[in-house]
């Protein structure tokens, strides 16, 4: 996986939803400046093809989509304020 760290899971080899092994690295804030700020941050999951592209996965469920918005948030602002999380995102999900 080389240098790719995830704040929400410590295995980036397995579905954080079901276990199952991981098809794909979600970058949750998504966007072409988003991407980089996610993978800068931390703010990506490792999911399986249902839980990534399936009917009921995080790019079809905007319930689930929300959800690791808030989760990220939840962990980036354990350690940084909500101010620095505006400028990363700019958006809160709280």
């Amino acid at each position: 996986m080389g240098s790719r760290v995830s704040i929400i899971t410590n295995d980036l080899d397995r579905c954080i939803f079901c276990g199952r092994p991981r098809e794909a690295i979600h970058h949750v804030y998504y966007g072409t400046a988003n991407r980089r700020v996610s993978e800068a941050n931390g703010f990506i999951v490792p999911l399986c093809r249902d839980h990534h592209t399936g009917n009921g996965g995080v790019h079809f469920n905007k319930c689930l989509d929300l959800f690791l918005k808030r989760k990220c948030q939840e962990e980036f602002e354990k350690t940084h304020t909500r101010e620095e999380f505006l400028k990363l995102i700019g958006r809160n999900y709280l």
